[in-house]
This record gives C-alpha cells, structure tokens and sequence, in this order.
C-alpha cells in the first residue's frame, strides 16, 4: 500500500545506532521515500556508560546506507536535546538543506541512576533522566513546528510503557514517559489548528541496547542470568516474546501517513499485549 510519503521530509532524534527503535524509523521512512535527517548526541562515550548512544562515525554510515540504498537525501545533525543551542544549530543546518519538516520523531530517550526506588534515587539522574525524554521533547518540537506551519505536519512522540504502568525502580523514567504522553495531548490539542496531528507511541518490551542492560541489570538484582529474566518477562506478555523496533517502526509509519488522518491525541500501545487498556 502507498503510504504517500515519497518526498517527505522527516526528522529522527535518536536514530543514531542500527540497534536502536530510532534507526529501524529512518529506515522504514527512507524506504518509503521520505527524506531523513537523522539526528542523535554523537559522542563515543554516549550519555550513559553502558547504553550507547550513536557515534559521528555510525551516524554518517547510517546517512550514507540510506541515500544509496533508497535515493533519498539525507542530513546527519549531532544533537544534544537538553542543550537549547545544539538543537538551534540542528534548525539551522535543517533549514539550509530543506524547506521545512513534515515529520518529527521524537525518540531520543535514556535513562540514569537505575535501579533504585524513590527514596534512594540520585538526584541529579532523576534530574538527567527527566532532561532527556520529557523536556527534550519540548524543546525539539519547540523549535521544529515553526517549520511546519505553513503546511502541517506530524510529530510522534516515543513514550512507553512505563509512562501508564510504570516499571519497579525505575521511576524518573516513567515519570518522564507519562510526562511525554500528556505533552502529547497537550501539543494534539493546541496544534490542531495548524493542521499538525500529534500522537504518542508507547512501546513495551523491545529488544533494544537498552532492553537488553535492563534484562542485564535485573540478572544481577536478583541474582540469575539475563536469559532468566528475558524468559520471565516474556511470560508476563500474551504474546510470548520481544518485540522488535521494526514493529514500532510500522506503528509510526501508519500515524505519519494519511491512513491516520482522524488521529490525533493518541497514546497507542505496542506490547504484544502486556497491557490492554489506554
């Protein structure tokens, strides 16, 4: 089915490593001829010690793979969402390529200080943890709607899970999520007239970098092996296995495209059915 996307113009934040849900976006985009800018805090070392994020280096492959691969243009920004002025270098270097946005994803997400409950928890990662995923969301769609205006637009935002049902000592990030998941509603809402549809995403378990530090960090809290705590969360979902991030990938595709062009607002799960309620 032609999703009419050909020639669109998307933005992806966090899409900067092939393991990540930000990636598999591009990817599925550029496949259907959208132009991509992928953009992600290129650093080495990443955010977090243990859960990388994308070097300059893969950045630029990924850049390169999907030009050649898909004849689509592409722009490869490094970003850093809880710095203002990198993301107003990102517009800039955006506007002197293309025209405006027509997609924004906003998937750039982390999470510090794990595991540990409220009373144990740092401050300053519950802080960092908060940054990223909640007010970087507004900060990017802060500065990239403006470049919508004129013609509308779709923003989704990469919520989880844990923003509804949040995950055992784990916190700032499902405080964060949620947060997410009513900015969403609250940017549905306000953006509406400007003909710019706002939805949410809320994946499950997806078997990502950081899914698999998570299976990590619970082997050694309970004392077995990451294997065992893979197969007791997949007991947990109806369905009986991970998800992948091409699967999340299709969700976004389907709310870019003109097959969701009634839905606004929305904060739709993908969990294999872990949760069955909005």
């Amino acid at each position: 089915m032609d999703l009419n996307l050909k020639g669109k113009i998307a933005l992806v934040t966090g899409s900067g490593k092939k393991t990540g849900i930000g990636y598999a976006i591009s990817k599925k985009f550029a496949a259907e001829g959208c132009h991509i800018i992928i953009a992600d805090y290129g650093s080495e070392k990443g955010l977090n010690a243990d859960v990388k994020t994308g070097s300059m280096n893969e950045m630029m492959m990924i850049g390169q793979e999907l030009h050649q691969t898909y004849g689509v243009q592409t722009l490869v920004v490094n970003v850093d969402v809880t710095h203002t002025q990198t993301i107003q270098d990102m517009v800039l270097a955006i506007q002197e390529k293309f025209d405006c946005v027509d997609i924004l994803c906003n998937n750039a997400g982390a999470s510090f200080g794990v595991p540990n409950g409220i009373h144990t928890y740092d401050e300053t990662a519950w802080m960092k943890t908060i940054d990223v995923n909640l007010h970087g969301v507004f900060r990017v769609s802060k500065a990239i709607v403006p470049m919508m205006q004129e013609k509308g637009g779709n923003i989704i935002n990469i919520a989880s899970r844990a923003g509804k049902v949040p995950a055992l000592f784990n916190g700032a990030y499902a405080v964060s999520k949620a947060g997410v998941i009513m900015l969403t509603k609250v940017m549905a809402k306000e953006l509406a007239g400007l003909k710019i549809r706002v939805n949410a995403i809320c994946p499950g378990q997806i078997m990502t970098d950081l899914e698999k530090w998570r299976f990590g960090l619970e082997a050694q809290f309970f004392n077995t092996t990451i294997e065992d705590r893979e197969q007791k969360m997949c007991e947990t979902i109806p369905m009986g296995r991970i998800g992948l991030p091409g699967e999340v990938a299709d969700m976004a595709l389907f709310l870019a495209s003109g097959s969701s062009s009634y839905v606004t607002g929305q904060a739709l799960n993908i969990c294999g059915g872990q949760l069955m309620e909005l």
